[in-house]
């Protein structure tokens, strides 16, 4: 399977009061075609730093990164670059520059040259796949956060990315505008093959990926599908992360004697597993 993603050996520092800041610590990183990656890390882990690398919002400052064998330190193919790989951001009105949600969506076509026909069928393409298309004449700053978001993504995804980058794109909205972009975003993932990396601090949100990454002081500590990652409680815990509320509640059962198994992630995993420890009993 070919990589959209690989950073070899990536190593990138800010500077604060003349002084660098070491963000990201000799990474080595890679994201197979339609791979749904999530990114997890507290604050200052270095997470959104490396997001910022996989399209060219950051160059290294040693080691290397490349999108589709497209070095992102060679400046006369940013446009290649940033066509392959989208990026949504935490706040989804830093995204929309237009009064208009179509014409929000056809913003970056047009700044590109594209045929209007063309534009036509992209925007509604796009809007379609998001949920946003009986939206289409609405003003922007009239929808929910959510909705926002939806647009911002679908602004993206007219472009015909290969991989979608989001970072944190659910910090600033409830439960409902959560749940109506993670929908947005599996089904793009799922449906329509775009590979995702998702940098997020829900961990229901990263259960639903493919692979979980987890980065403390700009290093990968952990690397794995949901389960092996999730299953590694004291580890999360002393990275200072939460795991999936039904994971916690069975690793504290667990702890007091009760037997459950140790991959169980998902509310309807951990009902199903207790509903069987009590069948047991009963007929025991």
């Amino acid at each position: 399977m070919e990589n959209i993603i690989e950073a070899i050996n990536l190593s990138f520092s800010y500077m604060q009061d003349d002084d660098p800041i070491k963000a990201l610590d000799n990474i080595n990183f890679k994201v197979p075609e339609g791979q749904f990656v999530a990114v997890l890390g507290h604050n200052g882990s270095g997470k959104s730093t490396l997001a910022k690398h996989f399209n060219a919002i950051l160059l290294p400052e040693s080691g290397s990164v490349s999108v589709m064998g497209i070095d992102t330190r060679d400046e006369d193919r940013i446009y290649d670059i940033r066509q392959n790989v989208g990026m949504v951001f935490q706040n989804p009105d830093n995204q929309i520059v237009a009064t208009i949600v179509e014409e929000d969506v056809a913003f970056a076509l047009e700044n590109i040259g594209v045929p209007p026909a063309e534009i036509r069928l992209r925007v509604d393409d796009a809007l379609k796949t998001v949920g946003m298309y009986e939206y289409r004449n609405h003003a922007p700053h009239q929808l929910s956060g959510g909705q926002k978001q939806r647009v911002a993504i679908a602004g993206i995804i007219a472009m015909h990315p290969k991989c979608l980058v989001l970072d944190e794109p659910t910090a600033m909205l409830d439960p409902k505008g959560r749940r109506e972009v993670m929908e947005t975003v599996l089904r793009l993932n799922k449906k329509e093959k775009v590979t995702v990396v998702l940098v997020t601090h829900f961990m229901d949100e990263a259960v639903r990926a493919d692979r979980v990454v987890v980065m403390e002081n700009g290093s990968i500590i952990i690397d794995g599908k949901p389960r092996e990652v999730f299953g590694n409680i004291t580890l999360l815990k002393s990275v200072g992360l939460d795991v999936p509320q039904a994971a916690e509640l069975c690793y504290e059962l667990r702890k007091c004697g009760i037997k459950l198994p140790d991959d169980i992630l998902t509310v309807d995993e951990c009902v199903n597993a207790l509903s069987k420890l009590l069948e047991e009993s009963r007929c025991q």
